[in-house]
Formats: C-alpha cells, sequence, structure tokens
C-alpha cells in the first residue's frame, strides 16, 4: 500500500481532527494510531472504557474509534452511558459481530458508522473520512441556517471609511488580529460593530474556522441558554450549542446586555474555564474560542443598576472598540453612499439615483441617528422609489462611484462655511462638525488654507 498516496488522499478531510481510539487489543490499538496519526491533528489511546471515559473527562475528541467488545461492558453500553452524561463526539464501532441486533442498537445511540473485523487501513480511513464529512457538514448546513435566520442586512459588509475615527477603529483591529483576548465593541446601533467584529475574524488565525454570530435579545433565556451550550433531552439525544459549533472560530455575541442573569453566570464560567457544559449534561467539553462581544447600551450603568454581573462585565472588557457615529465620520458619508447605490442598483435591477454635489452636502450635514444602518436604508428605499426624499433631494448631475470625486469638494464647502460661522476659530468648528481638531488641521492643509 502506497501510505504517501493515502495521506494525500485523506489529509483534507482528517488533518483538523481529533480522535480518540479505544481498544483492550494493544496491538489494534498501535495499527490505527499508526494508521490514523500522520493524518489527524490529534490522536490518542485508551485501552478501557474506564480509561476512556478519564480522558474525556479532560479532553473533547470530534470522534471516537472504538471495539465492541471490551473487558467489563461492551463498546454500545460505553456509548449509552456517556450519552447520558454528555458525549458529544461521532462515534465509529470496531466489531466482529454485526448481527441485527447489534445494528439496530447502534442506531439507537448514535453510532455513526460500523467498521467489521479483520479490516485494513484504507477501510478505517474511508469510515473516519466519512464521519467527519458527515460531522462537518452538519455544522456547516446548522450554521448556515442560524445566519440566514439571524443575520442582518449587510452584516457581511466591508469596514469602509478613511476618517481618523475609522482608520483608528482599523488600526486596532489589525492589532489585536494575532491575540485571543475578549474583545467589547461599543457604540449605537448601525454603527458597524458586527462588521468590525467579522473584520477582526477575518484578519486572524481564524479566519478558515467559523464566525458565529448569535443576539442575545433575540431569544428567551431557555431558548438562548440551549442555543449557545447544547442541550441533551430526556432521550439522552444531543444537539450541539453553538459554542460547539463555532469550535476552532470566533463567537460574537451582540446585545450582551440585554443577556439573561442565569446565561450571564454560565458565560462567566465558560470564559473563565475555556470550557462548556450542555444543558442536562454532567461532563465539560473544553473549548478553542475567540470570544467578541457588543452592545449599544451603557454597560457600567447596568452594572451599577444591577442588570449585568459586575465580574462578566470586567472578564469582557479587556479590550474596547467604540465604534464611531456616521455623524462623527462625515468624509465617509460619500463613500457609503455611492457604494450602496452601486449596490441596490445591482442587486434590485433599477437605474442608479445621481449622487449630485447638493444630495452630497445635504447628506454630510445630517446627523444620522440610524448611523450607517440608516444610510444604507435611506439609499435602497430611495432606489425603489426612484428618487431621494425632499430632505435630501438635489438638482442631480453625477452617478454612481463617479460621487467620490465631489467628497472632497463637498467637504471643503462645509468646513469652510462652519470656519466663517465659527470666526475661524478651528476648535469651535471641530466641535460644531463633531470630528477632531486633527482632522480640521489637516483637511485644510490639504487646501492650503
Amino acid at each position: 500500500m502506497n501510505v504517501t498516496a493515502i495521506r494525500d488522499e485523506y489529509s483534507e478531510s482528517l488533518s483538523s481532527a481529533s480522535i480518540l481510539v479505544i481498544d483492550d487489543e494493544p496491538g489494534m490499538r498501535n495499527f490505527m494510531t499508526k494508521v490514523l496519526a500522520p493524518r489527524c491533528k490529534r490522536v490518542e489511546q485508551a485501552a478501557s472504557a474506564s480509561e476512556a471515559s478519564d480522558i474525556l473527562d479532560k479532553a473533547h475528541f470530534d470522534l471516537i474509534v472504538l471495539d465492541n467488545i471490551m473487558p467489563g461492558k461492551t463498546g454500545l453500553d460505553w456509548v449509552a452511558e456517556q450519552r447520558r452524561v454528555g458525549l458529544f463526539a461521532d462515534t465509529i464501532l470496531v466489531t466482529a459481530y454485526a448481527d441485527l441486533d447489534t445494528a439496530i442498537q447502534a442506531l439507537r445511540i448514535g453510532i455513526a458508522d460500523f467498521v467489521l473485523k479483520p479490516f485494513r487501513a484504507n477501510q478505517i480511513l474511508n469510515a473516519v473520512a466519512r464521519a467527519l464529512d458527515r460531522k462537518y457538514l452538519r455544522r456547516e448546513n446548522y450554521l448556515l441556517k442560524h445566519a440566514l435566520s439571524a443575520e442582518h442586512p449587510g452584516a457581511r459588509g466591508r469596514l469602509l471609511g478613511k476618517s481618523d475615527a475609522i482608520e483608528q477603529a482599523r488600526d486596532m483591529l489589525k492589532r489585536l488580529a494575532p491575540l485571543p483576548t475578549p474583545v467589547l465593541f461599543t457604540g449605537p446601533s448601525g454603527t458597524g460593530k458586527e462588521i468590525a467584529a467579522r473584520t477582526l475574524h477575518s484578519l486572524s488565525d481564524r479566519a478558515e474556522k467559523p464566525f458565529v454570530a448569535v443576539n442575545c435579545a433575540s431569544l428567551s433565556p431557555e431558548r438562548l441558554a440551549e442555543e449557545l451550550f447544547g442541550v441533551i433531552d430526556a432521550q439522552d439525544r444531543r444537539r450541539d450549542g453553538l459554542f460547539l459549533h463555532a469550535d476552532g472560530g470566533t463567537l460574537f455575541l451582540d446585545e450582551v446586555a440585554q443577556m439573561p442573569d442565569q446565561v450571564q453566570a454560565a458565560l462567566l464560567r465558560v470564559l473563565e474555564d475555556q470550557k462548556v457544559r450542555p444543558v442536562g449534561a454532567e461532563r465539560d467539553i473544553p473549548l478553542n474560542l475567540r470570544f467578541l462581544f457588543a452592545t449599544n447600551a451603557a454597560l457600567p450603568d447596568a452594572v451599577q443598576e444591577g442588570r449585568f454581573r459586575a465580574d462578566l462585565y470586567h472578564r469582557i472588557n479587556v479590550v474596547n472598540i467604540e465604534m464611531p457615529p456616521l455623524k462623527d465620520r462625515i468624509e465617509d458619508i460619500v463613500e457609503l453612499a455611492a457604494l450602496f447605490m452601486e449596490q441596490f442598483s445591482l442587486s434590485l435591477g433599477m437605474p442608479a439615483l445621481e449622487l449630485d454635489q447638493e444630495t452630497l452636502l445635504k447628506f454630510s450635514r445630517y446627523d444620522w441617528p440610524g448611523n450607517v444602518r440608516e444610510l444604507r436604508n435611506l439609499i435602497e428605499r430611495s432606489v425603489i422609489l426612484g428618487a431621494f426624499p425632499d430632505t435630501f433631494a438635489g438638482t442631480g448631475s453625477v452617478t454612481g462611484l463617479a460621487a467620490i470625486d465631489n467628497l472632497d469638494m463637498v467637504m471643503q464647502r462645509h468646513i469652510m462655511h462652519v470656519l466663517d460661522a465659527c470666526d475661524g476659530n478651528r476648535a469651535e468648528a471641530s466641535r460644531r462638525l463633531g470630528v477632531s481638531r486633527k482632522t480640521i488641521d489637516r483637511k485644510c492643509a490639504s487646501w492650503g488654507v
């Protein structure tokens, strides 16, 4: 058998897998370990059911390969017992006796596959690869359904803009990307906290792993606990939670200020121990997760009022990135408006509206209480209706992305108008505009003022 060829064939399915091999025969354990170890991330052995139970108390595995006939109890009995206390790994049963009763019992307790003795290396590799492919497919399907049901429009966009405020946020994301540190995103609704979180995930070494976003305000306390932690029901059936589905990747908890008290306490334990205990289980499962949080509420006030745990607040507030409101980054409005105009024109199959100088100037003077989300919704609604509201309507001269060329001119007119009203006092002008003094100085220098 060509070992190199087998390694190439199975490497994609097995390369990130952790597998526990359970067999009382040393020769069989060593054979399976020798076949699997070069292709897998981690392979461990157990010589008995009790030894395997001790190992599972300390580590989580993607897959278990076990012999059915062992001293003390059968593999099937052991799996049934472990399901009750919290075994979430898929299982392959190795047996020399595949009778009907064994097959029925295996189906009832959720055995993923059978391998009949005697077997060759490619047979165990095929079974392991099939089980892992099904596991990964289930996870992708679950996360896709979750994303489709929970995702806000535009949540997968890019962090756009060149303003000082957004550049500072972008620089902080780059600095934090290689670190496992929890990050708390704050700022008003619609400022792009989830987009910033996705950007941080994409810059990290977890970029190829799942990014799972959960809105803590959208589910009841009981449902939120089961969605996050998973559950084992009265029939010992398991349902993996989002913690396990996101394992290896990033979990983003939005509206964290709305999290129920009992979930706050359980989350604190997960953050401190990096372990999760599914609802109804008796065993903790180790995790490898990056945690990101977001809120538009003042968490210190919530702590003071007893609505949010102080110990949890200090645990998640290691690094805080405050996303700036749109009124504080008026330099970015034209780029955002032009991008949204192009997107909706293409997706809706309708003509783009003209982003002329008058409309852009009105955009820059508006406070945008709904921030980027309000701008996005305004553009979408205007494309559908074929015109901007009277508040923003202009005479019309420029369309689509070409409007970006007018940004400097619009900004210059607006800033110079405010400076004139302030008798040239740049500090007062920056206060009225809601931007930094540094921004005013930089713009004036570029205009030769």
